[in-house]
């Protein structure tokens, strides 16, 4: 089943240093978790502030979607849940 990611929201989450935002597949929601150290390798020159992290997500979203939806696709086994890392991109 496809993704979607129909709600833009996403939000940095100090305590685990990520970005974290929600896809849908029909009713169900999927959290992701995407590490600063994947934000970084997207945007290497990219500030270690909050609104540095964000605003790499906004930039490199469409890419980030389609590596969560890969990731979605060959590992869901039933998980709602999923750690996007560097090694991901």
């Amino acid at each position: 089943m496809k993704l979607s990611f129909s709600n833009p929201s996403r939000s940095y989450d100090s305590t685990c240093n990520c970005v974290r935002f929600t896809g849908y597949a029909s009713i169900m929601e999927v959290e992701f978790f995407l590490e600063a150290e994947a934000l970084k390798k997207l945007s290497p020159k990219l500030a270690s502030v909050e609104s540095g992290y964000l605003q790499s997500f906004d930039a490199a979203k469409e890419h980030i979607y389609d590596v969560a939806g890969k990731a979605y696709v060959k590992d869901r086994k039933g998980s709602t849940v999923f750690v996007l890392k560097a090694g991901d991109f």
